[in-house]
């Protein structure tokens, strides 16, 4: 059963669903843009008999708090350093991660910062090479090369429900497979007052994950972590090749394709949850 609780994390609350037993292996599990932990409803339950799940939103997202952009910096440097006293709070000192999205960037910074807390990655659609990034990145990059008032002006389209609701299903073969909640409890949290703000300046701030990558890949080489890549094929900002790319620094990796888009887990999270669990498992022999 998953339960639900805010976590004080420097006076900041931050809302997480847990489910397991606190003896279980640990899987952290870090959502993405325009999500919450909410896109993880599927696959808490799923795995919650022989790990301890803990998924927390990000500041900014969900039902977590979201500070004035003047009081708090929304960069991803930030919302890493505070999932990692998130984590220091709930008590995790070893975990595997599971990283999508946004997640990805403040995963692989913990795992990075922290080597020793790591025992499995576990990425969906989550990057971290510039093969992976799509064309649809490129209003994006136009902003962090020029940071103008047009061009912050010109992403708010990606801040719609029409896009978000694009999101969800682009990609998908059978879009009645995808509950409207989903999207519809993503419109509403990005429609509160000064959200939009707040997306724009983690969107210029993306440029900053792109620049780690480097980072990222020095500590994939040098500990080599356990790494399943789960990828919704259709994705249409990180591409198939961004999987694939893991094997250069991680031989070992496992990477598995799924016929879906961005959203994989609205549709294929049995088969997601079926592969983290053959995965661990296999880690375990």
């Amino acid at each position: 059963m998953t339960r639900y609780r805010f976590v004080d994390v420097d006076g900041l609350k931050i809302f997480c669903r847990e489910a397991g037993a606190e003896t279980s292996p640990v899987l952290l599990l870090l959502h993405g843009f325009p999500t919450s932990s909410h896109m993880f409803r599927n696959l808490i339950p799923a795995l919650a008999d022989d790990y301890q799940l803990v998924a927390p939103d990000l500041p900014g997202f969900g039902f977590s708090d979201a500070p004035d952009r003047a009081q708090f910096a929304y960069t991803f440097d930030h919302l890493a350093d505070i999932i990692d006293r998130f984590a220091t709070v709930a008590g995790l000192s070893r975990y595997a991660v599971y990283v999508f999205d946004y997640g990805a960037p403040v995963g692989f910074r913990l795992a990075a910062n922290h080597p020793e807390r790591i025992t499995a990655i576990i990425t969906q659609n989550g990057n971290a090479y510039e093969e992976g990034l799509s064309e649809g990145w490129n209003p994006i990059q136009r902003y962090w090369k020029e940071p103008t008032p047009k061009n912050r002006a010109a992403l708010r389209s990606f801040l719609t429900p029409e896009a978000t609701r694009w999101q969800y299903v682009h990609g998908v073969r059978d879009e009645s497979l995808v509950a409207p909640e989903s999207y519809a409890l993503d419109s509403a949290l990005l429609a509160r007052p000064g959200n939009d703000e707040i997306q724009l300046d983690l969107f210029l701030d993306y440029a900053s994950n792109v620049a780690l990558y480097p980072k990222f890949h020095e500590y994939f080489r040098a500990h080599r972590p356990p790494l399943l890549a789960v990828w919704g094929k259709n994705d249409p900002f990180f591409l198939p090749p961004g999987a694939e790319a893991f094997k250069r620094d991680i031989p070992a990796a496992v990477v598995r394709f799924f016929d879906t888009g961005h959203f994989a887990l609205e549709t294929h999270a049995s088969e997601i949850a079926e592969a983290i669990r053959d995965f661990l498992a296999s880690q375990n022999r």
